[in-house]
């Protein structure tokens, strides 16, 4: 036998082998604890986070992190639909909750800090959307900027990165001013409404959409443009499930992809009917490998698209151009369109 042919005989038991192994989900990881329960327990919010997590008076949520767990499980099951649990919790009570396993995945715009990492044994996915802490104020105060609120008061959700950056920030800049802490995201705001704090302090995007929302309109209120600083948010899972991580992953790459090649929650039927290339043939689940990897149904990514649409779908619905809000997409869009994101090769 000629060492050509022996070699690529290896590479083919090699090959063979790395999809057997990647297809075995390690016994104790909490992908296998969710198929088998049949259902995925997410984080929601206790409240209100406009345009990420927020639920009508009837308990039906909808928001940024909603789409995404809805995606999660329709990846896992096929639908969302009587597989998916909203569990309402604080920005407190998210690392506690998944370490005793109440729920199963942290979506809710977290951010990713060393002592999160490093203490509390938590797993971050690739960062789905970037934003900055600011503030925001009562126009009539005629603020320009966080250092003329010397003396007054600020509002800012309790137990949350927000918080910590503001201190750093105020402690750095030789700014006096006190910090009145919330659990409940709308306590937060309607406490800024009323007049208990000069400004509040959150995450831009969810500030612009406050803005909007503002009960005497938004031209009371100004946003400053100081940024007290710049965070990724990411999904969080429990340190060293490396097969539930990988699913995070790849639902977010998924998600950009099919928005990077057009593929839509309209259009997937026809696309998956005749695909134009073998990739995308794949990813669909007209030939095997795509879920398999993963120890999932090789169709997850189409039942995703299909019941929750592609990154740019979730965006413009919750937060873009088809909501309330009326956010720029700007750093958050693709990278051939001007942002930072991208998907994972398919091979």
């Amino acid at each position: 036998m000629s060492l050509t042919m022996k070699l690529a005989l290896a590479t083919t038991a090699l090959v063979a082998a790395g999809q057997v192994a990647s297809a075995q989900v390690a016994e104790g990881s909490k992908l296998n604890t969710v198929l088998e329960r049949g259902s995925l327990l997410c984080s929601g919010h206790n409240g209100s986070f406009l345009g990420f997590a927020e639920a009508d008076d009837q308990g039906n949520w909808k928001g940024v992190d909603i789409d995404l767990c809805k995606a999660l499980a329709a990846g896992l099951f096929g639908t969302s639909e009587g597989n998916l649990e909203i569990v309402p919790i604080s920005w407190a009570q998210r690392w506690p909750a998944l370490q005793s396993g109440d729920i199963d995945v942290v979506i809710k715009v977290s951010g990713w800090t060393q002592s999160r990492d490093t203490e509390l044994n938590l797993a971050y996915s690739t960062p789905y959307f970037i934003g900055a802490f600011q503030a925001m104020a009562k126009a009539d105060l005629g603020a320009e900027k966080i250092a003329d609120l010397d003396g007054g008061s600020l509002c800012v959700a309790a137990g949350t990165s927000t918080e910590r950056a503001l201190a750093t920030f105020l402690e750095s800049n030789d700014i006096e001013a006190e910090m009145l802490t919330f659990e409940n995201g709308d306590e937060l705001r309607n406490s800024y409404y009323e007049g208990r704090c000069d400004a509040m302090v959150e995450w831009a995007p969810s500030l612009a959409a406050g803005r909007v929302d503002a009960p005497d309109g938004a031209d009371n209120h100004v946003i400053l443009p100081d940024v007290i600083a710049l965070e990724a948010e990411g999904i969080i899972v429990p340190e060293g499930d490396a097969d539930w991580l990988d699913v995070q992953n790849w639902m977010l790459s998924s998600l950009w992809f099919a928005e990077m090649e057009g593929i839509t929650s309209e259009n997937i039927d026809e696309i998956k009917a005749s695909p134009p290339s073998e990739t995308i043939a794949k990813f669909l689940g007209n030939t095997p490998g795509y879920g398999d990897r993963l120890g999932l149904s090789n169709d997850w990514a189409y039942n995703m698209i299909k019941e929750v649409g592609n990154m740019a779908e979730i965006y413009d619905r919750n937060v873009g151009d088809g909501s309330p809000y009326g956010l720029p997409r700007g750093i958050n869009s693709l990278y051939n369109a001007g942002g930072v994101f991208y998907p994972f090769i398919i091979d």
